[in-house]
């Protein structure tokens, strides 16, 4: 039974190398901590505030973001270090270290579209007047919550899943929004986003278990070489070409945690900076002047084709303010009236009026930027929501033109700046770097009644892998936990190894218990924020 508490003695050159390693990446770490330092004063020296509040707000909700990054990275990724660490492949420290480094370079190769399909579960208006005092109390409410569950499941070595932790957080915000408006229109959860999500959370250990046991079986009818299938003796590492397949999976599990995992609390940062700073964030200044005009032309196209399925209706009388609202009625309710499609080509005009009257997104000034960011949001809302009921049945031509203006609006709203991915990959590298043997042990040790041999920890690692890039490929949020746990136990069935039900019984409970518990905690959290604040 190899022993996580001990570790053979390194010699003088392997002590020296692992202390160059972490000198390498801790230098790593202290320049893009500079780097985002650096970016976010820049952002940052233009924008005037009347009282330091906003400045105390950002800051609290920044360091709690990545809190909520740097538990999750010695929480999940233990589970991608736990073969190597537990097969002697690599040394604790130094398995942490490459671990963090790919989680870091995960996080940076990224798309941000699991970030914002997150954030398409919050209620509308919330996400619409996130500076406000409901904004913040959504913000707080979501992390503390996310953190104090996982840092719970940690506790007693229960490999739990920050995705379902943080998705429990938002649908128990959205439930209680709903319950203190009551009845009065005011949104409460995106189901149809929540069942989508879901799904994919559902799903995919379901396919790490099965793909795994396939993967296994069909590896050990392909290559007999018995010491594959063998588990670690003592602390003495696997033969050279197994091991680096171990560290090969382990990379590739690392990497793809980072561009799945890492996007979670990308969302949420950008959320908290367009709250407190819209002037910075709320639209993309990135954007150039020649853009801009492709941008108006683009919507003048997509208003003049949305109008011809109005029917000949009027837009709502009473000038911009009636007709976003009935476009963020549409939103909220998913329901079409006979004015919601004339509301959607007037409120698309405007959006291109808006930015077409300053010249570029760069220019649109303080006083309207946080109006203009929300107008472009519906739009978009309203745009993704149409396309997906199919009503109103656009041509085909007409569904590119209108779904090129939403690309167009969603380049200029839901960007990820850089330093915000720099910033949760430091959280994430750093946070892989500890905590990492209670769960590693239950992976290794407890789940099957054998120990875990070489074969299954590469088995259980390929699929993870392949499952969280794939599913970062169709912007979908994954669990890294639970693929890989179940992948484990899915080798342990095919090899006939056994399954310590006792284990396997916690860490379904674990499981059935993060959506409620964190629906209920987050739920009051946001009571008692809403309150305070």
């Amino acid at each position: 039974m190899p022993d996580l508490s001990l570790s053979p003695q390194p010699g003088a050159a392997s002590t020296r190398g692992r202390n160059v390693s972490l000198l390498v990446f801790l230098l790593i770490i202290a320049a893009g901590a500079v780097y985002v330092g650096m970016h976010l004063a820049d952002d940052l020296s233009p924008v005037r505030q009347s009282s330091a509040l906003p400045w105390l707000l950002l800051g609290i909700a920044l360091v709690i973001a990545l809190g909520f990054e740097f538990v999750n990275g010695f929480h999940d990724t233990a589970n991608a270090v736990a073969t190597v660490i537990y097969t002697h492949s690599l040394t604790p420290n130094l398995a942490v270290i490459w671990s963090g480094t790919w989680n870091f370079l995960g996080v940076l190769t990224s798309t941000g579209a699991v970030a914002f399909g997150i954030l398409q579960l919050l209620p509308v208006e919330l996400i619409l007047q996130v500076g406000s005092s409901a904004g913040f109390a959504m913000v707080f409410a979501l992390l503390i919550a996310a953190i104090i569950w996982n840092l719970g499941t940690w506790y007693f070595g229960l490999p739990s899943s920050s995705s379902h932790t943080l998705i429990g957080s938002i649908i128990g915000v959205g439930l209680m929004n709903q319950l203190m408006h009551g009845a009065n229109g005011t949104s409460g959860v995106d189901w149809s986003q929540a069942i989508g999500v879901g799904k994919s959370l559902l799903f995919s250990p379901i396919v790490g278990f099965l793909a795994s046991a396939l993967l296994l079986l069909v590896l050990k009818a392909l290559v007999h070489v018995p010491a594959l299938y063998a588990e670690p003796k003592g602390n003495e590492p696997p033969p050279f070409w197994i091991r680096a397949l171990l560290i090969l999976t382990c990379t590739g599990v690392s990497f793809a945690h980072g561009s799945n995992d890492g996007q979670k609390g990308m969302g949420l940062i950008m959320l908290i900076l367009i709250g407190t700073v819209p002037t910075a964030y709320a639209l993309n200044k990135a954007v150039t002047a020649s853009e801009s005009q492709t941008f108006i032309a683009v919507s003048q196209q997509a208003a003049r084709t949305i109008e011809k399925y109005s029917n000949g209706v009027a837009a709502p009388a009473g000038g911009t303010n009636a007709v976003r609202a009935e476009v963020e009625r549409y939103v909220n309710t998913r329901t079409l009236t006979p004015q919601t499609v004339p509301a959607l080509a007037a409120l698309s005009t405007q959006v291109g009026q808006q930015v077409g009257g300053y010249g570029s997104m760069a220019a649109v000034p303080q006083s309207v930027v946080d109006n203009v960011r929300n107008n472009m949001y519906l739009v978009s809302e309203a745009i993704r929501l149409m396309e997906k009921a199919k009503q109103p049945a656009f041509s085909e031509a007409d569904t590119r033109a209108i779904h090129n203006f939403r690309n167009q609006i969603d380049h200029a709203t839901k960007f990820i700046p850089t330093w915000v991915k720099v910033a949760v990959a430091i959280a994430l590298g750093l946070g892989t770097m500890v905590g990492w043997k209670r769960i590693v042990v239950t992976v290794g040790e407890r789940i099957g009644k054998q120990h875990l041999t070489y074969g299954q920890g590469a088995c259980a690692e390929v699929v993870a892998m392949a499952t969280i890039g794939a599913a970062d490929v169709y912007g979908l949020p994954v669990s890294t936990t639970h693929v890989l746990s179940s992948g484990v136990a899915g080798t342990m069935a095919a090899n006939g190894s056994g399954l310590q039900w006792s284990t396997v019984r916690s860490l379904v409970l674990a499981w059935v218990l993060t959506l409620p518990a964190s629906i209920a905690l987050a739920g009051a959290l946001y009571w008692v924020f809403r309150h305070v604040f």
